[in-house]
């Protein structure tokens, strides 16, 4: 760890000198909510482009900066990464050379080479690396995973639609929505993903709009993963089967309901769980600045956030179709 935050830790537990690079939609949340949070200094925000400087400065009050060098020469603890994916080899090894330590946004890197690089050298420099997977924060999903605790589990289902995004445009429904639940499936039964069988198929999008994405965990779980830009409006849900319980979760209402006490007639008992309120955000750099602080291991690990990148990627090696309506030509009849 950089000497710095333990000696600051020491001397009386000064703030941590925060900073965010990318001020989109994404980084501009992430400043907004270490701006709020105590112990934390937000020292700015780095975007090369002026109108997301303003706006972010405009909406958090905090400065902005147009590099990351820039950044750094006001003297920071740690960083959130929050640029396109395919900048995130570059930036997060600037931040490891100069012992600063980083949480980079979901997927960790464009490339799992690339995502080993970012977990190797931080390993090298001994900074802490947390990959930012939001989801395992909301509070829905720290229902279900509480209540699946030391459960057998038997299958997982979760469905993750909406309509297409205008800001999208670099990658498809796999490593935007489905990258997601892959790190939620792994998460839910402490396995890796050993079998994977896509189906993709591109309907209104250059890349995969639409995935239908099955698995097999080491453990024998069977999980699938239902994910689309096609539906009008948002869908976030997730269904896990246990031998002792079925648990439903809508992680947008964040309504967990857990089905238990099966009798040989078809009864069963059943009753909602108790969830949070945390703004999910909030709790995950909560936990990145708490593992900075202490040194302990971050609540998603480099190791992991590579391990549910390489799957995503084993989706995509299956080229997607295009969907009927939009094929070309005639359509011909046998016969």
């Amino acid at each position: 760890m950089s000497s710095g935050v333990f000696g600051a830790k020491a001397d009386g537990g000064r703030a941590l000198r925060v900073g965010v690079v990318g001020a989109g939609v994404m980084g501009s949340n992430h400043a907004r909510v270490l701006a709020g949070l105590p112990g934390v200094t937000l020292v700015g925000i780095v975007d090369p482009l002026p109108e997301h400087r303003a706006r972010a400065a405009a909406l958090v009050g905090c400065r902005a900066f147009e590099s990351l060098a820039q950044l750094c020469e006001e003297g920071v603890d740690a960083i959130t990464i929050a640029a396109p994916t395919h900048l995130h080899h570059e930036i997060a090894l600037a931040c490891i050379a100069r012992n600063i330590h980083i949480m980079v946004e979901k997927p960790v890197a464009s490339t799992v080479e690339e995502g080993r690089g970012i977990v190797d050298a931080a390993r090298t420099a001994g900074v802490t690396l947390m990959v930012g997977h939001v989801e395992r924060f909301n509070p829905a999903v720290v229902a279900i995973k509480q209540a699946i605790a030391g459960e057998d589990i038997l299958s997982i289902g979760i469905t993750r639609v909406g309509p297409f995004p205008p800001r999208m445009s670099n990658v498809g429904v796999v490593i935007d929505l489905a990258v997601h639940d892959i790190d939620l499936i792994r998460w839910f039964t402490e396995s890796d993903i050993v079998e994977v069988q896509p189906q993709l198929s591109s309907a209104v999008a250059e890349r995969e709009d639409i995935a239908l994405l099955q698995f097999r965990t080491a453990s024998g779980v069977l999980a699938h993963i239902n994910t689309n830009w096609l539906t009008p409006f948002k869908a976030r849900n997730v269904t896990v089967a246990t031998r002792g319980k079925y648990v439903m979760g809508d992680l947008l209402t964040r309504q967990v309901t857990e089905c238990f006490g099966f009798k040989p007639d078809g009864s069963y008992s059943m009753r909602h769980l108790p969830v949070g309120h945390d703004e999910p955000l909030r709790a995950e750099l909560i936990a990145f600045l708490d593992a900075v602080r202490t040194g302990n291991e971050p609540a998603v690990t480099g190791d992991e956030g590579v391990a549910s990148l390489e799957i995503a990627i084993r989706c995509l090696e299956q080229p997607p179709k295009p969907a009927a309506s939009a094929r070309k030509g005639p359509r011909r009849v046998a016969g």
